[in-house]
């Protein structure tokens, strides 16, 4: 399995354990998320996250994968997000190997 940046793996498990926001430089764009899901998808590790603030290619807020290995200068804020969002789907991705997880939000516990 690739190896994260050991400072950046502890970072992206904090802000998941804590649904703390992110602020970080993807693809040198500067972006807020929310981080959720965060592990191994086809050899390479990813993050999940719903964007809510920063560049875009695309409408925000809005759900982005992001290669860790691409991502730099992250930094936790202490906003907090309320965990876990339904996905438009219903379903979440198939991971090779997850990491972690954010918790569901209170109201969305099956």
């Amino acid at each position: 399995m690739p190896t994260p940046d050991p400072h950046l793996d502890q970072l992206l498990r904090t802000a998941i354990q804590q649904t703390r926001l992110l602020q970080l430089r993807y693809r040198n764009k500067d972006r807020i998320v929310e981080p959720h899901d965060y592990g191994e998808h086809n050899g390479v590790i990813k993050l999940l996250t719903y964007q809510v603030a920063g560049s875009s290619s695309g409408p925000l807020p809005n759900w982005r994968w992001m290669e860790t290995n691409l991502i730099s200068d992250a930094e936790l804020l202490d906003q907090t997000f309320p965990g876990g969002r339904p996905t438009a789907s219903g379903k979440h991705h198939k991971w090779d190997k997850l990491l972690l997880r954010v918790k569901p939000t209170g109201k969305n516990k099956k």
